[in-house]
C-alpha cells in the first residue's frame, strides 16, 4: 500500500483511486453536487481552486488543489511524494 500526495500534506491510498477528473465538465460538476448531498465529498483545495477531483473505490470524490498532471506524475511514480513540492500555483 503506497500514499500519494494530493496536497497540503494530504494522502490517498493509491490503491483506492479509481479515476482522477478535471472540475470543468457539467456531469462532474453533478457528481460533486451529489457527492456533496450524499455526505461524500472530501475537501482537501484549503480554500482554493479543485483543479482534480478524484473518485475513490468507496464513492467518495476528494477535491484538491494540485494539478491533475501532477497528481497522474505522483500516482505512476516510485518517488517519495516528499520530495515533491505542492503545484498549487495559479
Amino acid at each position: 500500500m503506497r500514499f500519494v500526495n494530493v496536497g497540503f500534506g494530504n494522502r490517498v491510498c493509491d490503491e483506492r483511486i479509481v479515476a482522477l477528473m478535471t472540475p470543468d465538465s457539467s456531469p462532474v460538476k453533478r457528481m460533486i453536487a451529489d457527492a456533496k448531498e450524499k455526505g461524500r465529498i472530501i475537501d482537501v483545495s484549503c480554500g482554493r481552486k479543485t483543479r482534480t477531483v478524484i473518485v475513490t473505490d468507496t464513492e467518495h470524490l476528494i477535491l484538491s488543489a494540485v494539478k491533475i498532471e501532477t497528481v497522474s506524475a505522483r500516482l505512476n511514480s516510485g518517488a517519495d511524494d516528499d520530495d515533491i513540492s505542492d503545484d498549487t500555483a495559479e
